[in-house]
């Protein structure tokens, strides 16, 4: 008897973990940190894009700085790219959702590891992304955000990793920081819009924690 009420008591603590961090994922996600600086200067434009789990922060090409811009492979015709941010095994083993494993997710989710930066080249704007309007001081924050993710080799220069994007129109390249459960692909977005004076979640894991704010 003993022995089985230690199994229950093991089975009840398990199960507490993941009830607790949804329980406060949601909670901290529906807390508003209202954008630093209501001006009416709010004349440039950002986007969020969401896979439906995965938020990414596109920026028109004309407004994203020099530096930023300097080492990332780009085509005279791409007028908008797409920042994103989150685990190296997972980015490059996980293509689809249906080559998700638990192993895989684990590893991400709990374990320190490397991180890869996601950068997608568009053409034309994206039906389904959500305008944020925000001002040049803005911008320029958040273009300092994400260059500051990006890891450097020992000339400065951003490290891409050869053919391992899942299309013709993407790259991989390395990133700082390790993902894990508190630090989350969409975590790295709010925080950029945390940091830049935009409106944002006081902390959330979830892509639609900031798209609910901007919709």
């Amino acid at each position: 008897m003993k022995i089985a009420r230690k199994i229950i008591k093991g089975i009840v603590y398990f199960l507490t973990i993941p009830f607790t961090y949804i329980l406060v994922s949601l909670l901290f996600t529906s807390i508003t940190i209202d954008k630093k600086n209501d001006d009416s200067n709010s004349d440039k434009s950002i986007y969020l894009s969401t896979n439906g789990v995965h938020l990414d922060i596109v920026i028109h090409k004309k407004d994203i700085d020099s530096m930023l811009l300097s080492g990332i492979k780009t085509e005279e015709s791409d007028n908008y790219l797409s920042f994103g941010w989150g685990d190296e095994n997972f980015y490059v083993n996980t293509p689809t959702w249906g080559d998700l494993t638990f192993n895989n997710a684990f590893k991400a989710m709990f374990l320190k590891s490397s991180t890869l930066m996601h950068v997608t080249r568009y053409r034309l704007k994206g039906s389904d992304w959500v305008e944020i309007k925000l001002s040049q001081t803005e911008l320029n924050k958040l273009n300092s955000y994400v260059l500051s993710t990006f890891k450097t080799n020992e000339n400065g220069m951003k490290i891409i990793l050869e053919n391992q994007g899942y299309s013709s129109m993407d790259d991989f390249y390395k990133a700082k920081g390790s993902y894990s459960c508190f630090m989350t692909c969409n975590s790295w977005v709010n925080l950029g819009f945390k940091e830049s004076g935009l409106k944002s979640c006081l902390w959330t894991p979830f892509d639609f924690g900031l798209m609910n704010k901007y919709e």
